[in-house]
């Protein structure tokens, strides 16, 4: 049976991260731990840990992006199965053994686990998905989710009526707990750093894995609580907004064809109008001011407009101290 590596991108997560360690040691898995310069008590936390179990970590100075420092961790690790996963993420008994199991029985490239929530409930909508396709974004953008969530774009995309307990072949398993061959990771060169500092690398790297002919399962199997949002939740409404549609419009111009980007830029644009709309006339997003909320849309709006008064007027850099994907 291959030797399996675990990789753990951390940022400010000195609250999770032990309890994450502590499972995976009972796992007799490689731990390979990659700091995205948290400033908390992280590094002191993992350095504790190692006294008691042996384990890599990788220190770096500035936030490279979950992506980034995924593939930093790659680079160190020595298993043939590498287990991309979030430090809040706690393997149950025997879940990395089912991990590569399920490899080794199906012959497939990559593998998501199941992820439970603290109900003890699989997540629905987020342990899997479809890949992205402009009508299922389109629905995310103009709210259509949000108003009718259960329609039937969004109930293909999210996979909300499939079967949690069987395990299956699946197009994007969420990249906080995904299993990958040293192989597949290696002939696609991991993920792709230009997605920062974080959302979108774990769906381009799907999808680009797929078109290689190869496939993904679901490993039911496997099973890993995981809490979620941990490091995402630092982010402030600005950045949280513009890391997300930006990285969306990458993912549309790598994979989309032309028209579709253009409907989808449109598409953005409208929706921020939407939002904007609603937040000065209407109710304002949760942990956010109406200002904050307002400079967002635009912002957004800009950049889908394609118009350098975004970059210059509306310029937001990745926090000096870095964040990682949680």
């Amino acid at each position: 049976m291959p030797r399996c590596s675990a990789i753990i991108v951390t940022f400010n997560s000195a609250e999770s991260v032990v309890a994450c360690l502590e499972a995976l040691a009972k796992e007799d898995c490689e731990i390979v731990v990659v700091d995205n310069a948290s400033h908390d008590d992280t590094i002191s936390r993992v350095q504790a840990f190692a006294e008691r179990w042996p384990l890599q970590l990788l220190r770096i100075s500035c936030n490279l992006g979950f992506g980034a420092g995924a593939n930093h961790g790659a680079r160190a690790a020595s298993g043939n199965v590498l287990l991309i996963l979030n430090p809040d993420t706690i393997a149950e008994a025997g879940a990395v053994k089912a991990m590569i199991g399920c490899l080794d029985s199906t012959g497939a490239a990559a593998v998501g686990g199941s992820l439970i929530a603290n109900d003890g409930e699989p997540q629905r909508g987020f342990a899997f998905r479809t890949l992205p396709t402009l009508s299922g974004l389109l629905c995310e953008v103009l709210l259509i989710n949000q108003v009718w969530p259960r329609n039937p774009v969004n109930r293909r995309y999210r996979c909300l009526d499939a079967d949690y307990s069987r395990q299956q072949e699946v197009e994007q398993p969420a990249g906080a707990c995904l299993g990958i061959t040293r192989e597949a990771w290696v002939s696609l060169d991991g993920f792709d750093p230009q997605f920062r500092p974080v959302w979108f690398e774990d769906v381009d790297f799907c999808k680009r894995l797929l078109a290689s002919g190869r496939t993904i399962v679901y490993c039911p199997a496997a099973r890993f609580r995981h809490t979620g949002a941990h490091s995402v939740g630092e982010l402030d409404f600005v950045r949280k907004q513009t890391y997300w549609y930006e990285n969306m419009l990458r993912y549309a111009n790598k994979h989309f064809a032309l028209w579709k980007r253009a409907v989808l830029r449109a598409g953005i644009v409208w929706g921020m109008a939407i939002r904007w709309w609603a937040n000065v006339f209407g109710r304002r997003p949760l942990g956010a001011t109406r200002e904050e909320a307002s400079r967002a849309y635009i912002n957004v709006a800009l950049r889908a407009l394609g118009s350098g008064v975004a970059y210059y007027a509306y310029r937001v850099e990745p926090p000096a101290q870095g964040k990682s994907n949680s």
